[in-house]
């Protein structure tokens, strides 16, 4: 495989890693049923910073059944949906179709690129009328190899989150991908809990995986806080996703895990700041070191020393500035004669020593 992958443009942002790294926001179900706050949500990710909202797109029927038994119903302790069924959740956490169109609109008014996770072809369907720029493939669904080629045979750049996901798993979707006509492709590097701890997340999988697949690597992140993300972008993500909330306390099925709006700009913030000091391989000092380089230490006399007189320990000692001979040539010097008179304070020169 290519293991050089080129550089993705979605909207207005270049995605790559000669670029900062891309900010999406994911709303899922943090609207709490009301196409209001899903505004405010947009609104607030634009003035964030953010580059892309996203949004998942299903119904509770066209991604489970109502039953309420077995392997339907959540029988987790550690689950924040415990106690409840997976139609429940979907019906709960779901954003209505009819809210697609307002939402698209007003991220374009906004400035936000918007694009979404479809979970069936019919969801593709609606999101190809409303002409989304992306598409993301869910941890959970990188298995629907069918659900991919749907996804990729549009054309559009393509997200998928790896999940669960063993590298054997990764490859099939890949190449279903490929197949199907997908020529932008970033794997997201995701753990599948919510919330994630930041030891579960293994972010050395990002060179690795970039290495591997030959494509560009982001990461969904789950975690509290902003350090994950940070740290991420330093081993090669270029892009970051974010579960997104108006405030944790208004609750909602991923409130939990989400980051507020202040949390957002810091991570935009720093997240841009880590790839600056990415930077490349450089030794030396910088263009902005070089007046700095006075400072160094170097050769003076410390003592006033007359011409013929010998240089020794007590009259010639490296101190700041750097404007004498290198501390290197201390050993070499002693013992030396001045040709000429050296007052205190003099930077030592090999013109003045015979």
């Amino acid at each position: 495989m290519n293991n050089h992958p080129a550089s993705i443009t979605i909207g207005k942002s270049v995605i790559g890693t000669g670029h900062p790294p891309f900010i999406i926001v994911e709303m899922s179900g943090n609207h709490n049923q009301s196409l209001d706050r899903a505004l405010e949500i947009v609104d607030a990710a634009a003035v964030a910073g953010a580059h892309a909202i996203k949004l998942q797109t299903y119904t509770a029927d066209t991604i489970t059944l109502d039953i309420r038994v077995n392997e339907f119903a959540i029988n987790d302790p550690e689950s924040l949906w415990n106690g409840k069924n997976l139609y429940q959740l979907y019906k709960e956490a779901h954003t209505p179709w009819k809210w697609h169109k307002p939402i698209f609109e007003r991220c374009h008014k906004a400035g936000i690129c918007c694009f979404s996770s479809p979970f069936d072809a019919s969801a593709v369907d609606l999101l190809e009328s409303l002409d989304a720029p992306a598409y993301k493939i869910a941890s959970f669904e990188i298995v629907d190899l069918p659900l991919i080629r749907r996804a990729a045979v549009t054309g559009k750049p393509l997200f998928m989150s790896t999940g669960m996901a063993t590298v054997a798993e990764i490859d099939e979707a890949i190449r279903a991908a490929r197949g199907a006509g997908c020529k932008e492709l970033v794997l997201l590097k995701c753990t599948s809990s919510y919330p994630a701890s930041p030891a579960m997340i293994n972010l050395n999988t990002i060179p690795d995986m970039r290495s591997r697949f030959g494509v560009e690597v982001g990461l969904s992140d789950h975690t509290m806080g902003i350090g994950t993300a940070v740290a991420a972008v330093a081993h090669g993500a270029v892009a970051i996703e974010k579960h997104f909330t108006l405030s944790r306390k208004d609750g909602g099925v991923d409130s939990a895990f989400s980051c507020e709006p202040d949390e957002l700009k810091t991570l935009i913030v720093e997240t841009k700041n880590a790839w600056l000091a990415m930077g490349g391989v450089k030794y030396g000092p910088s263009d902005e070191d070089v007046s700095s380089l006075v400072y160094r230490r170097s050769l003076y006399a410390v003592k006033d020393i007359r011409a013929g007189e010998q240089l020794t320990i007590e009259n010639v000692r490296s101190i700041r500035p750097g404007k004498g001979l290198s501390p290197k040539f201390y050993d070499e010097i002693l013992g030396r004669k001045v040709n000429r008179d050296v007052s205190r304070g003099t930077p030592l020169d090999w013109d003045m020593i015979k």
